[in-house]
């Protein structure tokens, strides 16, 4: 039978769905070694296909994915914060600018284990929403519409009809300019070139492969969905006007996501021109992504709604501390799989990288779990919020 839940039960529907977006980041960024791609000889071919299962199955379940949510839910944050702050008569405008150039410390801190990190472009692209903060609603929706489209890459997509280049693509930067000092034994000589070069490539290729315009797509997206109160579950009536829109929302992804998984995969094949099929699968990959995204939050929403929240309920106070998560598992990552740390990039492939993902998940969840019974906020989320209300009492 359905309940409805009051404003901190619906707090925790989000932050458990938070929670599997970190676990889903987690355990890619471990079979991928935290983008060192570097991996042991399969010891027989039992191995070799597992492997090859594992790595298909889990980035057909969470790449490009659990990043949306987590963009998703970004912008949602930022409704919750200023909506909190503009009840007490004040613009949160400055106090979210000032918190994104926290943010940015915190993605340099990131930077510095792991090549890959997404923080920086979070607080780069996060200020997108000052100026749209105040936007009619259907404003936000036509202007989220418009970046998730991918604009720039259309545009190449027409100048390649009529300037065919067969050369797809270049990254000015790339992840592979930092594999040997990744592999190397000297922990500075990581540290200097993962914050130069590897956050450059990281940026880079967040650009060539359009996630910043669907970050920005997916933050005012977060903000919309919002103010039309599609998270709030805090009453009876609330909690069915949710539901149902998710439902709705569930209906109309997962055939769209169906059709789109083979209609790409022909599109691709009737495309003779290389730079016009490279940035074909930027968008078509960006939108089939937003709607597999949709299927996961849609499913995730409803079950906890709906089915009960007791399983999900186990990564609420794992989603709570993500920044946290999210920062120490690229610190730890990195020390397990580097050249400076124990080197686990040549012993574990696949299969052995996810069991110790897995074993790391647990640690994490469990840790939250201890850390929320006697504190209020996350270790990192504990500094990030007080240095954000610095010079007020909050």
């Amino acid at each position: 039978m359905m309940k409805a839940q009051n404003e901190n039960a619906r707090n925790v529907a989000i932050d458990a769905l938070r929670g599997f977006a970190v676990m889903g980041i987690m355990l890619l960024h471990n079979i991928e070694h935290f983008n060192f791609y570097s991996f042991p000889e399969a010891s027989g071919e039992t191995i070799k296909a597992l492997n090859t299962s594992l790595w298909d199955m889990m980035f057909f379940t969470f790449a490009g994915k659990t990043y949306a949510i987590f963009a998703l839910l970004f912008g949602f944050t930022f409704y919750l914060q200023s909506r909190s702050t503009e009840k007490r008569g004040e613009d949160f405008r400055n106090r979210y600018m000032w918190r994104l150039l926290l943010l940015l410390g915190f993605g340099f801190i990131n930077a510095a284990f792991f090549p890959g990190e997404i923080l920086v472009l979070y607080a780069i692209v996060g200020f997108v929403l000052v100026p749209v903060r105040h936007w009619s609603n259907k404003a936000l929706f036509a202007m989220a519409l418009f970046l998730m489209i991918q604009p720039v890459e259309w545009i190449k997509v027409i100048y390649s009809a009529f300037n065919p280049m067969e050369n797809p693509k270049q990254m000015i930067f790339s992840l592979g300019d930092v594999y040997p000092q990744l592999g190397g034994t000297s922990f500075w000589e990581m540290v200097k070139v993962n914050l130069v070069t590897g956050q450059l490539a990281s940026l880079n290729w967040a650009w060539c492969y359009g996630r910043v315009f669907q970050t920005a797509s997916l933050f005012m997206i977060g903000l919309l969905l919002g103010r039309l109160g599609y998270f709030d579950a805090s009453s009876e009536e609330k909690l069915i006007k949710s539901r149902n829109f998710w439902t709705k929302v569930l209906c109309l992804s997962l055939p769209v996501t169906i059709l789109m998984y083979y209609l790409k995969e022909f599109i691709y094949t009737q495309i003779e021109i290389k730079f016009m099929l490279s940035t074909m699968q930027t968008i078509l990959n960006s939108w089939y992504n937003l709607f597999f995204m949709l299927c996961i939050v849609a499913s995730f929403l409803l079950l906890y709604w709906i089915c009960g929240e007791k399983v999900q309920k186990l990564l609420a106070p794992y989603g709570r501390m993500s920044l946290t998560d999210y920062v120490s598992q690229s610190i730890v990552g990195s020390f397990l799989y580097f050249g400076y740390g124990l080197e686990l990039h040549k012993v574990c492939g696949t299969t052995c990288s996810l069991l110790v993902g897995i074993v790391f998940l647990i640690l994490q969840v469990l840790f939250a779990h201890w850390w929320f019974r006697h504190f209020k906020r996350g270790p990192l989320e504990t500094v990030w919020h007080r240095l954000t209300w610095i010079g007020k009492e909050k």
